[in-house]
């Protein structure tokens, strides 16, 4: 299937979960990456859950690289820029929605992508060669391409992976892992 015909099947899918199914799905999706060797870093990025497009909630994964004592990057968007700027999650740091309900910090301590050890990536579909589907604006390609090239970039997704995405471009990049409710995925 191509990105545009994935997009449309997985909002669907991912509009009928109930608030219930989601936080299931989320909590099991955290006790599945406990299986992954990528806990011996120190810069993890997350995103953080856009409520209103059932994403995961990554409330379960910020407590699990709390607790291990790591550092937590998150990230403000710039939609002129298509960039992503990356503050540390401290104790004082203010999140707030922007206006497309977005959860960003105001402010913070920046820290460069090249520093980014492990970044966990939102995702509406993957395929089984580790390609992913996204909303479709390219935030995260960009972003991915100025990490580190050892960056370890792990999908998250409520749905296991299809066959293929058929209309994959040179500049797509590819996940490392795909952690799902049923299954961890390596590439």
């Amino acid at each position: 299937m191509t990105k545009t015909e994935l997009r449309k099947k997985y909002k669907v899918l991912r509009n009928n979960l109930s608030v219930n199914s989601i936080d299931e799905l989320s909590l099991t999706i955290a006790n599945q990456l406990l299986k992954l060797p990528v806990w011996d870093y120190s810069f993890y990025h997350i995103f953080l859950t856009i409520e209103y497009k059932k994403e995961i909630n990554t409330d379960y994964i910020l407590s699990i690289v709390s607790g291990k004592d790591k550092h937590i990057l998150v990230s403000k968007s710039d939609f002129e820029t298509g960039s992503m700027t990356h503050f540390l999650l401290t104790d004082n740091t203010v999140i707030k929605k922007n206006t497309y309900q977005i959860p960003e910090p105001v402010d913070g301590i920046e820290i460069s992508s090249n520093k980014i050890d492990v970044v966990f990536i939102p995702l509406l579909a993957f395929d089984k060669g580790g390609n992913r589907v996204g909303y479709g604006k390219g935030f995260y390609d960009r972003f991915l391409a100025k990490c580190n090239p050892k960056t370890i970039k792990i999908g998250l997704s409520f749905f296991e992976a299809e066959n293929e995405i058929t209309d994959v471009f040179e500049n797509d990049i590819k996940l490392d892992y795909c952690v799902t409710p049923e299954k961890v995925y390596e590439f």
